[in-house]
């Protein structure tokens, strides 16, 4: 009794997703209330606010799909492929790919990026799980390159930040399938699997290695990563 139960939660609960993600596509995220997405849900607004306490929680759960989504999507292409330019190319695109038809609903989100005590705020405490889940991706794909441990640490993190520009730039972008976001991602990751070549070079190794130790130093005394 008590599966079939959580059953019928779970449906109801992704039912009300679903409406609830049409509704901000279609009409955008502030036009959207919870008793519009229950009445097109057909169920009760008490339902709806039993899953889901506000829109922002909803945002959240829309968040932890696209992380699940990204993660399975990578592993699946990424098994096998050892060249670091095609592996980041894959984590790239594959996230813009199951980002496209949310284009207009994420440039929303996107306004509270400069709000850190806001719930959606990619920079916020609210969103420390997503943020970790989307680095560890990023971790993932560059396990197997040699470089220093200090890069190593910083990496992912700037590899992070750089798929935020990537996303900023796909929302804004109005060119035919959003090419011009594509060409920019390639052309950056061209310099970054070219840059990271140059690291190996033993005398740009002992050039570098101290900075990047310094520059690992300076920002976990500012605070970073944003893990709290």
């Amino acid at each position: 009794m008590n599966a079939v139960k959580k059953s019928v939660g779970e449906k109801t609960q992704a039912l009300i997703l679903e409406k609830a993600l049409e509704m901000f596509r279609e009409e955008g995220f502030e036009a959207a209330t919870i008793r519009d997405i229950a009445k097109s849900a057909k169920v009760a607004t008490g339902a709806a606010y039993y899953y889901f306490p506000s829109k922002e929680a909803i945002v959240a759960a829309y968040y932890d799909r696209v992380q699940e989504a990204h993660e399975a999507k990578v592993r699946e292409f990424i098994l096998g492929t050892t060249d670091l330019r095609e592996r980041l190319g894959i984590v790239l695109h594959s996230k813009l790919d199951i980002l496209k038809e949310d284009r207009k609903f994420l440039g929303a989100l996107f306004r509270y990026a400069g709000e850190p005590d806001h719930p959606l705020s990619v920079f916020g405490k609210g969103t420390k799980g997503q943020r970790a889940h989307s680095v560890a991706i990023f971790q993932e794909a560059i396990a197997d390159v040699e470089i220093t441990d200090e890069l190593r640490q910083l990496l992912p993190w700037a590899l992070w930040m750089m798929h935020l520009g990537a996303i900023l730039f796909f929302i804004y972008d109005e060119s035919a399938e959003q090419h011009r976001t594509r060409a920019l991602v390639n052309g950056v990751l061209d310099l970054v699997t070219q840059f990271l070549k140059l690291t190996n070079a033993p005398v740009i190794r002992t050039f570098l290695q101290p900075l990047q130790g310094k520059m690992l130093g300076i920002l976990k005394e500012a605070g970073w990563p944003l893990q709290s």
